[in-house]
């Protein structure tokens, strides 16, 4: 292989092959791989796209779930020097028809069970469980011997989650990404010694690049599991195989409320990682009271800078439990209005970012380019406050501030407060249209056992200044969500527009 003299992707692997190449790097279901055989695969599995007819700089789609097959679908793309599309395995019908078609795909690794949802003329490659697939071709694949893609290459279209408008595809290079890495491993205190367990979707960034990219890049030994299962999940802490776990707040919440969170012996679990979506400071204060001993994080960004911009690291969280953090290692950021000028600490703004972490713009997209890059500045659309200290709050999205009666409604504060009633299993506060208030703000809740509206809009006002209490409760048996945990408040505001 022609050595190039940027860092990329694949190189992260390489090097730890090279330092530690006997050392277990990945372990998923009855496979293990060390270092040095991970990196053999995704030199073969690289030799193998290319005999497809594709070139440098073609998409390459990836529907599949997680498994070691996808991991080396990724590393094998960003060493040949093709443009990895990662496509969410829950997608279908239109929606997954416009991801393979606006990024220009020209192939798509799939798993078997979900090739009859692409279009006939769609060409696939099964990564697993079939005799062509990608991982069988290993045994008798050359290794790859080509040029290095240099560190200003694409090497991946980050498609966004969708949940206020359609995807737009966040274009990452190899060192935008490799940056981020970094930026993770220090913030992190991501380590060797660590012992840490991927159950969230390895098509999602944060679980990719914030956690099993930095993790192969310090030479630790990773589980991949299907799905965050919590019988699974407790079994491998108990079992002291796991000592390391990211997951959103949805998922946070679900262990939290199994009947034998109590009882289960956790106490391995040394780094517990939330992000993806705000915590509700009341489901945080009683996982730390649970486990006292365990380091939480908080891990705040979004795809468009790899995704990592803030952390607020264990020792960080007393007196500010709803805070995300500050800016890790090559994040740049403030807060500024809606003239792009930047505020005085303590004023609600935008947050806006400059990093060599972010991507170049988005694919095939120059308007939504020219309005996300201003002046220099990436406009995150996230409301936030900083503090003289340099610790931003998140207080919002943009599109999901409300404005109830000409006053604009934070709806995260409203959501905090309703976590406080024992009733409450998940809520979502949203603004539907009304004729009197411009906005009403809506809560939407999932119970636990018997409660009623009138019951949580009167627990709101004993909280909240009365303006802010919703003026309605919905009641459901579980809310939206894409497969990171992001509950999609477009689609609860399209469903209950009208009722």
């Amino acid at each position: 292989m022609t050595q190039g003299q940027g860092s990329t992707v694949d190189g992260v692997l390489r090097r730890s092959a090279r330092r530690t190449p006997a050392r277990t790097a990945v372990e998923y279901g009855d496979r293990t791989w060390t270092y040095e055989e991970l990196d053999q695969a995704v030199s073969r599995a690289a030799s193998v796209l290319l005999d497809q007819g594709l070139a440098p700089g073609d998409r390459v789609g990836s529907y599949g779930h997680n498994s070691d097959a996808y991991l080396i679908g990724f590393l094998a793309c960003a060493r040949a020097g093709l443009v990895h599309v990662p496509v969410n395995q829950n997608l279908t019908g239109d929606d997954l028809a416009y991801i393979v078609g606006q990024s220009g795909a020209a192939l798509v690794l799939t798993d078997p069970d979900l090739a009859g949802r692409l279009s006939e003329d769609v060409r696939t490659l099964p990564l697993r469980d079939a005799e062509d697939s990608l991982l069988a071709r290993l045994a008798t694949a050359p290794e790859y011997d080509g040029p290095e893609p240099r560190s200003e290459d694409l090497v991946q279209l980050l498609y966004t989650s969708g949940t206020t408008a359609l995807p737009k595809g966040a274009m990452m290079t190899h060192r935008a990404l490799v940056h981020e890495y970094l930026s993770a491993i220090t913030a992190l205190d991501l380590s060797a010694g660590d012992r840490p367990v991927h159950s969230l979707p390895l098509y999602h960034s944060a679980q990719m690049h914030v956690f099993l990219l930095p993790y192969l890049a310090v030479g630790a030994t990773n589980i991949i599991l299907d799905a965050p299962d919590g019988d699974r999940l407790f079994d491998l802490i108990e079992a002291g195989r796991v000592d390391s776990l990211f997951a959103p707040p949805t998922v946070w919440i679900g262990l939290a409320g199994r009947p034998d969170f109590a009882e289960r012996d956790l106490g391995g679990l040394r780094k517990a990682y939330y992000g993806a979506s705000i915590m509700p400071v009341p489901v945080l204060e009683r996982l730390r009271e649970r486990l006292p001993k365990l380091g939480f994080y908080n891990c705040f960004g979004q795809s468009e800078i790899g995704p990592l911009a803030t952390v607020l690291a264990p020792d960080e969280h007393k007196g500010r439990m709803d805070s995300c953090g500050r800016t890790v290692l090559f994040v740049d950021a403030r807060v500024v209005d809606e003239q792009g000028v930047e505020v005085p600490d303590g004023t609600s703004g935008e947050i806006v970012y400059r990093s060599p972490q972010l991507c170049e713009g988005y694919w095939d997209k120059p308007e939504e380019t020219a309005e996300a890059f201003r002046d220099g500045w990436f406009r995150s659309g996230d409301l936030a406050v900083r503090d003289a200290h340099g610790y931003f709050t998140i207080v919002d999205r943009v599109k999901d501030v409300i404005n109830s009666g000409g006053v604009l409604v934070a709806s995260r504060q409203v959501e905090d407060a309703l976590y406080t009633h024992e009733g409450v299993a998940e809520v979502a506060v949203i603004g539907l249209p009304d004729e009197r208030w411009i906005e009403a703000v809506t809560a939407v809740v999932v119970p636990r056992g018997e409660v009623g509206e009138a019951e949580l809009i009167e627990h709101a006002r004993e909280k909240l200044a009365h303006f802010k209490a919703p003026k309605r409760v919905v009641f459901v048996d579980e809310l939206p969500r894409n497969a990171s945990g992001k509950i999609l408040k477009r689609e609860l505001r399209d469903r209950f527009a009208d009722n």
